[in-house]
């Protein structure tokens, strides 16, 4: 096999990167001919600018804030020929917001992967949740180090048991003998207590120099070594100042002849000679959320007598006589145990042979050929299938239960807030037109579909809305504070648009005669604007209402020449834009671009116009071509957008994006009945759940609310009302288009003829 790493690597100082390191030359070293059976791939994560001189191995770093080195790593690995991937994961080391950047990465490596968890947290963020979760997902095998890893990968995570393999931290197969290692470092007439690893406030480090004046009163030869660097992250934010607290310590416990801070990042030979020459180790963390620790793991590996508190990772490795357990930040405690063992000699070598016998079982090469044969079950298993290849991908099964839980939040009996601080209504920004103008589109579909009574009772508050918006000449305001003051005189045209497109809409789809008088009167008292509009994406949504109205009454000529008129006004900016490379209304894809050929996707059914329908077909599949390439959706981003000739932007992508094209993609099958725009149309609501560049879900499955977008960092995780009402109109836009498949006469043979088979 040719095996991919992706971790941290020395000589960056890192615990992940001696893991990764040991783990890559255990799982390709020499059999016992001399042959090397494996080759190892190393991608190795660099800390924000940090630059390091790697040993050969290593053929490509990742500087871990730069999104697009991920993905340069997923087609070197993809494009090297690697059987296998390896990832090992901790948190801290993979940039974006919790990491997330590392995802886009998995998700385009097309070899099987298996990751290896160093921390799983019992109470995550939502963030960190949602991130470990997909992380498990795409991955063929999760490796953990803890049995309680594996209870809390179920239970938290959802993983499913089968997926989890259960597989030690290694120990360097390293020995020395323990009275020469004392010899060597002087140290023979001493009782040496060690702590070891990156020095933090967490750590605990404190509570054991509490603890020694009670110990040396019986045990004056008591040195206790403490062996590591401050973490950089610490030195980062902190500085020297844990140290320094340390030292002071020391010293007005008078302990200096009893304590020695070794500032050193030593390697593992040394470390292990160090190990050797120690009569107790200990651990002192302050908290028990460590499910895997691998300085406890050495120290055991090496024949220490572990003293530790009860974090989970020592609750567990020290049972069954291998180790003893005092109290989290409790220096009695510790002293009455270090006095215990050290005035029972025997007990204390009992300990040490137990857990010299237990690290026999882990060192490195067993380690290894485990991984070894993890790997190897993998790729023989078959692989996997891809979802639908044929027909239609579309699943209502995948979509979250349908609810408007967030949107009640959201909603006064004035209407709708238009902006949240995470799931919570921001009343400081009050209302806005397009907002309320959405919330009647969406409530209305709602109740037309599911008869939904929460839609029924809130569509009059967005009705009532848009009616105290308007102004005496037919536009409307679009702004209101949340103590019912207007903000502006009159708003963009496109609000203006939006508000006709949800009124076009509701005359066609008005659940009693009162919603239809009321919505016709507003509707009718703005036809005035409609020759006056100048913005194309104003022109698009009015387009979209005027022929929602038409459908319900085909004979109004008047409306039928204003959506002529309008329709040829987009006709226009297309062609004067249009080029042999750019089928585009405009020289730049900006925002909301999915309405543009919606607009005249809508005009085609209405009046039947050969060029209209050319240039809707035509510039959809420009826009799809430069958005849903890879096989998921990749929305032009309101940050630069993407200007004719220059770079395209990545960030920040918006919901409302992913809306009008699950729109889009709807009336294109309407229209033309191919099944592939269904695909399309499925592959763009998936945005919402998962499917987009950071590979992370917007929709909120606890508030049911949606967040606002995708930045540089990660996810907006505001969940504002045009977010969220995004993401409910795609919702039920993809029931609605299962429906009108299922109504297809192909649809209903293929299905009559596998019940025939299945029967």
């Amino acid at each position: 096999m040719k095996i991919a790493y992706i971790g941290t690597y020395p000589p960056r100082e890192c615990g992940i990167g001696t893991f990764t390191q040991n783990l890559a030359c255990a799982m390709t070293a020499k059999n016992h001919l001399g042959e090397k059976n494996h080759k190892r791939l190393i991608i190795a994560m660099n800390d924000y600018d940090e630059i390091y001189v790697y040993p050969p191995e290593v053929k490509l770093t990742i500087r871990q804030e730069q999104q697009t080195d991920y993905l340069k790593a997923a087609n070197f690995i993809n494009s090297n020929g690697a059987d296998i991937c390896i990832l090992e994961h901790e948190f801290g080391i993979f940039g974006g917001n919790g990491g997330v950047y590392v995802l886009p990465l998995l998700h385009h490596v097309k070899i099987p992967i298996i990751v290896t968890l160093h921390t799983i947290l019992e109470n995550p963020s939502y963030t960190e949740k949602a991130i470990l979760k997909e992380i498990c997902k795409m991955a063929d095998r999760v490796v953990v180090m803890s049995q309680m890893a594996i209870s809390f990968l179920t239970s938290i995570y959802e993983v499913p048991d089968e997926k989890i393999a259960f597989i030690e931290h290694g120990v360097p197969d390293i020995e020395f003998n323990r009275r020469q290692s004392k010899a060597e470092f002087k140290l023979n007439k001493k009782k040496v207590l060690m702590t070891f690893g990156f020095i933090g406030r967490n750590k605990g480090i404190e509570t054991v120099i509490k603890a020694l004046p009670q110990t040396i009163k019986n045990h004056p030869e008591i040195l206790y070594m403490v062996l590591g660097k401050t973490h950089p992250n610490v030195l980062r934010n902190s500085g020297e100042e844990y140290r320094n607290y340390l030292q002071l310590l020391i010293k007005n416990l008078k302990l200096q002849d009893h304590v020695l801070l070794l500032n050193e990042f030593i390697d593992e030979t040394e470390l292990f000679r160090y190990l050797s020459a120690c009569d107790i180790y200990i651990t002192p963390y302050l908290h028990k959320a460590q499910i895997t620790s691998g300085t406890l793991t050495y120290a055991m590996g090496s024949g220490c007598a572990v003293v530790s508190t009860p974090y989970w990772h020592a609750a567990e490795l020290l049972q069954d006589g291998r180790g003893c357990l005092f109290d989290f930040n409790d220096p009695d405690d510790l002293a009455y145990t270090l006095n215990k063992l050290l005035d029972n000699p025997d007990k204390l070598k009992e300990i040490q042979r137990k857990a010299y016998k237990y690290g026999k079982e882990i060192k490195w090469p067993r380690i290894g050929e485990k991984y070894l044969e993890l790997a190897k079950n993998i790729l023989k298993s078959p692989k996997k299938e891809t979802l639908h290849e044929e027909g239609t991908i579309l699943d209502p099964l995948l979509l979250p239960t349908f609810s408007l839980a967030h949107v009640k939040r959201l909603t006064d009996d004035t209407g709708i807030i238009q902006h949240a601080k995470f799931g919570i209504p921001n009343l400081k920004e009050g209302y806005c037109l397009d907002d309320n103008a959405r919330a009647l589109l969406m409530s209305l579909m709602a109740y037309n579909q599911k008869k939904n009574p929460l839609a029924q009772e809130l569509m009059p508050i967005y009705l009532s809305y848009i009616h105290y918006m308007q102004n005496d000449d037919g536009t409307f305001r679009n702004f209101l504070s949340f103590n019912r003051n207007f903000l502006d005189i009159t708003g963009s045209e496109d609000s203006f648009g939006r508000t006709i497109w949800a009124l076009g809409y509701l005359m066609g789809n008005a659940p009693n005669d009162a919603y239809y008088q009321n919505g016709k009167l507003v509707f009718f008292n703005a036809v005035p604007i409609f020759e006056r509009l100048n913005s194309i994406r104003s022109i698009a949504n009015t387009i979209i209402g005027i022929c929602y109205y038409l459908k319900s009454n085909p004979g109004d000529e008047e409306m039928i020449a204003h959506l002529k008129n309008l329709s040829s006004k987009l006709v226009t900016q297309y062609e004067n834009n249009r080029s042999e490379e750019w089928h585009w209304f405009e020289n730049l894809l900006a925002y909301d671009n999915g309405i543009l050929p919606l607009s005249l996707l809508h005009a085609t059914q209405i009046l039947n116009d050969d060029n209209i329908r050319s240039i809707a077909l035509e510039s959809m599949d420009f826009l799809t071509e430069h958005t849903l390439k890879n096989g998921y959706l990749s929305i032009i981003g309101n940050k630069n957008w993407y200007v004719r000739e220059e770079e395209r932007s990545m960030f920040a992508q918006q919901p409302v994006d992913a809306l009008a094209m699950v729109l889009m993609y709807y009336q294109a099958f309407l229209l033309t009945k191919d099944k592939e725009f269904l695909n399309k149309l499925f592959l763009s609501f998936m945005w919402f759940l998962g499917e987009n560049d950071l590979r992370m879900s917007l929709y909120d499955f606890d508030t049911k609310g949606c967040c606002d977008g995708i930045e540089k960092y990660g996810v907006n995780r505001n969940q504002g009302a045009e977010s969220s009402l995004a993401y409910l109109i795609s919702h039920l836009t993809v029931l609605q288009a299962y429906e009108e498949l299922y109504q297809t006469k192909e649809f209903k043979s293929a299905n009559l003829l596998k019940t025939m088979v299945n029967s």
